[in-house]
């Protein structure tokens, strides 16, 4: 990724919840490429220019994706079950948007890897892919914003540093 001239820096491993936080507005900016790139190359061969963005995007969701899911399904999610006395319906949510995308990402990954490699994608899969990238931006929208405004904030309340350092130290040990 570019980096940004005046741009916050990433958070660090002594600052989970930031990571994810920033690891989100990754998922954004590659979310928007996949669906760019269907609005604008609909009907044709995708360019040079595209194919690398698509490419780059699809890899960042099998690597960053799959790890940012194992950072709050295996580290942050258990930890708020444990410690936070109301239910925890929010989580049981987020774990399902999280298959869901997968299985999005899945299908889209197929779509655009048939388009790169033919050179054209027919009529009915560029209205499957549309739909779906359509659908994955919707499902992130909500699924971040509910991250962010409720899950994130409880876990600021109820985690203490020990739990905190914990988290951060899995998230480091995910990264080797």
């Amino acid at each position: 990724m570019a980096i940004q001239i005046g741009a916050k820096p990433d958070s660090g491993f002594d600052d989970p919840i930031g990571m994810l936080k920033d690891c989100h507005r990754r998922i954004e900016s590659f979310l928007g490429i996949l669906c760019v790139v269907i609005d604008r190359a609909q009907g044709r061969s995708l360019t040079d220019e595209e194919r690398e963005a698509v490419k780059a995007a699809v890899q960042y969701f099998r690597t960053g994706g799959q790890r940012h899911t194992a950072d709050e399904e295996e580290s942050l999610f258990p930890r708020l079950r444990e410690s936070a006395a109301e239910s925890f319906e929010e989580i049981d949510r987020l774990e399902d948007d999280h298959h869901e995308a997968n299985d999005l990402h899945g299908s889209i990954e197929r779509l655009y890897s048939t388009w790169i490699e033919s050179g054209t994608l027919g009529a009915e899969d560029m209205r499957r892919l549309h739909t779906e990238t359509g659908r994955l931006k919707q499902l992130y929208s909500d699924h971040i914003q509910v991250e962010e405004t409720v899950v994130f904030a409880r876990a600021s309340q109820v985690l203490d540093s020990h739990a905190i350092e914990a988290i951060g130290t899995e998230f480091l040990f995910r990264r080797k």
